[in-house]
């Protein structure tokens, strides 16, 4: 008897079954002892915040169809699939659900906090591999991945140590990008810089010894002022010749700063002199780094004015705004605002505004990594298709600032390095500490901070 054709296709009862059947037969594993000719991709493993989206199914179908081409021209083929514990995102996406709940992750402390996102892994992290099969990714399931288990943690802390060794790892005190929202350092590519309506403060700073007399500097932040360290112009601008080695007398704090000479300066951008504050700036971080400038931090981790600036203290970033310019007017030393469209940076996650903060965090330095390769782009070893995505890649690499590499979070891995209270020595290392090698006493604690998740992720392929 002839098997009916049913009059309509039913994927899910179809997809479903021959899946599993490829899955069971084997299909999908490569062969370590075989002898034919190898193809090895690894999927980019999809982040544990959620299901999979749109981008996710494009990338996966391209893989698959290359990888099943391969398969069928005789090559054993691995398609390596896994899941990335993705550290902020996935540490967001579970404190909102606490905040559902009325608890934040402080409520739960830290050990109850990271079980509560294992479980989010479980739940979700299934939904993900299902979801991969059910579009017919042709995976090699027996070696799966996840960037928490306990080889590739071992491997992510062997890199960590032997850049360290290098000398490639540091720790220091450097302008970072600041989440007050998430209460974490952000990397660069973390930070997105969106177009907000702002104004343009004209600002007059009074002349020392000179009575009447000011330099009119513009800014559009005007609450910083309070840590600013020198007002900076460029030695080409004739205009400002005549202030060369003068100082001017920081308005509302009253304390004395100096007129320095800076190429960075832009003699076109509002006044053609500017404020400069070292410590909430990263123009102003590396001007003052040149001149040798004092770094007075005057905003905190919660984005409230410090002790440093004065009668404002404890004021909210926005706040502080308000207060100076209010004063600075009743002063008289507010001469002029003007409109303007200003890119502000902003948290990738939580769209919080970013705050440049002076901080100790641990960096990778990048100039020993990109020079090697700006040299193969250079040399025509590696090539951009097309020819004009060249340039870009050179902009990016030859301006790129070290690497904040430390989060103050806590799903992630956790720096291995260990500080003794009692000597103040610190130890990075592959294992453990229990005891300090130079005192030697057991009073040692690990860096509560973890890891960026690029940091792990990146050494994904390896």
């Amino acid at each position: 008897m002839k098997a009916e054709i049913p009059k309509t296709y039913d994927a899910r009862e179809v997809e479903g079954r021959w899946y599993q059947w490829w899955e069971s037969k084997g299909f999908f594993r490569a062969d370590a002892k075989s002898t034919k000719p190898v193809f090895a991709i690894v999927i980019p493993p999809p982040n544990v915040t959620g299901s999979l989206h749109m981008g996710h199914m494009l990338n996966h179908t391209v893989h698959d169809v290359i990888v099943r081409r391969r398969r069928m021209m005789g090559f054993n083929t691995l398609w390596l699939p896994g899941m990335d514990h993705a550290g902020i995102g996935t540490q967001n996406v579970v404190e909102k659900e606490l905040k559902k709940e009325g608890l934040t992750r402080h409520d739960l402390g830290r050990e109850k906090f990271i079980e509560r996102v294992w479980q989010w892994k479980e739940q979700y992290g299934g939904i993900i591999l299902k979801q991969i099969r059910r579009i017919g990714a042709s995976c090699d399931w027996s070696r799966e991945r996840f960037t928490f288990d306990e080889g590739l943690s071992r491997a992510v802390r062997e890199v960590f140590v032997s850049l360290y060794d290098e000398g490639l790892i540091y720790r220091g005190k450097r302008l970072i990008n600041w989440c007050p929202r998430c209460g974490t350092a952000l990397s660069d590519l973390e930070t997105i810089y969106e177009p907000v309506d702002a104004k343009l403060y004209f600002i007059r700073y009074p002349l020392k010894g000179r009575e009447g007399a000011f330099i009119e500097v513009a800014t559009t932040r005007p609450e910083t002022m309070l840590g600013d360290t020198a007002v900076a112009v460029n030695p080409k601008d004739e205009r400002y010749k005549q202030f060369k080695g003068q100082a001017v007398i920081l308005p509302l704090l009253h304390r004395e700063i100096p007129i320095i000479e800076d190429t960075l300066v832009d003699p076109a951008f509002g006044t053609g002199a500017v404020k400069v504050t070292p410590a909430h700036d990263p123009a102003d971080f590396e001007m003052g780094q040149r001149h040798n400038l004092a770094q007075i931090s005057v905003i905190n981790e919660d984005a409230k004015i410090t002790a440093e600036g004065g009668p404002y203290q404890s004021l909210d970033r926005s706040e502080a705004r308000k207060r100076v310019v209010a004063d600075l007017e009743e002063q008289g030393l507010l001469s002029r605002t003007e409109s303007l469209l200003h890119n502000v940076g902003h948290c990738q996650r939580c769209s919080t505004v970013v705050e440049p903060l002076l901080s100790t965090q641990w960096f990778v330095k990048i100039k020993p990594l990109a020079e090697p390769a700006l040299a193969a782009v250079e040399d025509g070893r590696t090539q951009f298709v097309p020819p004009n995505y060249a340039k870009t890649y050179f902009e990016w690499m030859r301006n790129i600032r070290d690497w904040c590499i430390s989060r103050q979070l806590w799903w992630g891995h956790r720096i291995p390095a260990w500080y003794c209270d009692d000597c103040g020595e610190m130890i990075v290392s592959r294992t453990d500490i229990e005891r300090c090698p130079k005192c030697p006493s057991s009073k040692v604690r690990q860096d509560q901070d973890v890891l960026d998740t690029w940091f792990s992720s990146c050494l994904w392929p390896f």
